[in-house]
């Protein structure tokens, strides 16, 4: 059988419209792909293949094929909800919870004729960048099997890049999207805070989280941001926006425009490899005709230690709902607190305990104003310095990640070279302005990205540049190690 999800999400949606393949076959493809190639990477944690099937037939039946995502199989992240279908967050103390309604974009996406295949790994509530702190099985880097995806979203990173589905969504609080897809050689997108709904994302931090692709082009990321966007009226903090096509402006090249290069960014742990591939980007943008010009962040350097303040006092708080009553895992005690207290312990990682202890203590009476409330203060400033550098130009480039996809297991042990790993895509969250990242080389073998960021809501003009990039860049990234279709 051919594998029909490694083609592109606008190939497929055109093939399946023509009836040159059924939807059924197109879901038999991307299940028999998880079935050869899943077990040595480890990126689904549950494939509903019933369900898929089910849902495939029904629309090989369908006299009208129109819809947006018809017969086209797609991944989620296990921390948005899925009715009927069990969602864990990657841990233990979700182990056997089955939602009863569905996430926000888990509904559109059906709406427009997309079939769930299943729900993909992750660090545990989103708290990671390897994926390694998921409760339940580790993933493997489809390029290198000794390596990690990246995380927390790295399930559907390498699901997209071993061409088991040809898209996925992801979480990214402060990188989450974005650096797994640098590791894996896919392109990922954190819209601007708001632009999709978080109702039915499992909240690791309110203020940060949002939901957004994975795919393997520019394009495919900018179709299926235009099905998962727009106001909703279950989501408090969703944006007063409408819903966009996001692919029309694709095509309007990079001429006039300017590219924002970071004079003052932090170079400390910066792979040489990594910098030699982002200025040859941004040398092929300016080669394009955009222009490039300096600007500075001067308090960018602070971004890891506010995000670390801010993001476990929201866990701290987020997280208090799973006590054992309700849903969840519930341990045996003989008072209700000693209840309460084995059924976290039992349930949680040391990751997210670490983070509800670090967010508890910075939230305690007494140290609120020293801690929490100068990151937030913080955080401010970081947004000013993002829009006085918006002032000078239409997008922002770095790197995405310092390095290359490390070894599995070479971080677990230290924490904060863990944390450093999203020194470069953290401040895009504290603002909350859009951030991609695009394939832009690879360093022994091994993918990275280019992030471009751009002012919030401004998602075309972030498309725009990201595609006339992919345009100029080519086909550059070697097969990887493990995957199907290519």
């Amino acid at each position: 059988m051919t594998n029909e999800t490694h083609r592109s999400v606008q190939e497929l949606v055109r093939a399946l419209r023509q009836r040159d393949v059924k939807p059924s076959e197109v879901t038999a493809s991307s299940l028999a792909a998880i079935q050869k190639v899943d077990p040595e990477v480890g990126s689904f944690l549950s494939v509903d293949e019933e369900g898929a099937t089910t849902a495939a037939k029904a629309l090989d039946e369908a006299a009208d094929t129109s819809a947006p995502l018809f017969g086209v199989p797609y991944a989620l992240k296990d921390n948005m909800v899925t009715n009927g279908l069990r969602t864990t967050a990657g841990s233990r103390i979700l182990e056997t919870y089955i939602p009863p309604y569905n996430a926000t974009v888990a509904d559109k996406l059906a709406a427009t004729g997309g079939v769930l295949i299943g729900k993909t790994n992750m660090d545990e509530f989103a708290m990671g960048s390897s994926t390694e702190n998921s409760a339940y099985q580790l993933t493997r880097n489809p390029y290198a099997l000794d390596r990690v995806p990246g995380g927390s979203s790295g399930g559907s990173a390498a699901a997209v890049a071993a061409g088991l589905v040809p898209f996925a969504l992801g979480s990214d609080t402060g990188g989450s999207i974005r650096q797994p897809a640098s590791f894996c050689g896919v392109v990922g997108l954190k819209p601007t805070y708001g632009r999709v709904s978080r109702f039915g994302l499992i909240a690791f931090a309110s203020s940060l989280d949002q939901i957004g692709p994975l795919a393997r082009s520019v394009e495919d990321a900018a179709y299926v941001l235009g099905l998962i966007s727009g106001h909703d009226p279950l989501d408090s903090t969703s944006a007063p926006k409408s819903t966009e096509d996001f692919t029309a402006d694709l095509d309007k090249g990079v001429k006039g425009l300017r590219i924002g290069v970071v004079r003052d960014i932090d170079t400390e742990g910066l792979h040489p490899g990594v910098r030699s591939a982002v200025d040859a980007a941004v040398a092929a943008l300016q080669g394009a005709g955009a222009e490039v010009v300096e600007v500075s962040l001067p308090n960018s350097h602070y971004a890891i230690a506010a995000y670390y303040l801010i993001a476990p006092a929201e866990a701290s708080s987020n997280l208090s709902r799973f006590d054992g009553v309700r849903y969840g895992h519930r341990a045996a005690g003989a008072t209700l607190l000693q209840m309460y207290e084995r059924s976290r312990s039992e349930g949680f990682g040391m990751e997210v305990k670490r983070r509800i202890m670090i967010g508890t203590y910075a939230l305690s009476s007494g140290y609120y104003d020293a801690y929490y409330k100068r990151a937030q203060q913080m955080r401010t400033l970081i947004l000013r310095d993002f829009e006085a550098a918006f002032a000078n130009c239409d997008v922002i480039a770095t790197p995405t990640a310092p390095t290359p996809a490390f070894r599995l297991g070479e971080k677990m042990e230290d924490p904060l070279a863990m944390y450093l790993n999203d020194v470069y895509t953290i401040p895009a969250n504290l603002a909350g302005i859009p951030g991609i990242s695009v394939p832009c080389g690879t360093v022994d073998g091994l993918p990275v990205g280019l992030q471009l960021l751009g002012r919030a809501f401004d998602e075309k003009t972030l498309l725009r540049v990201a595609h006339a990039y992919e345009q100029v860049r080519g086909d550059i990234l070697p097969a990887p190690q493990v995957g199907v279709g290519r």
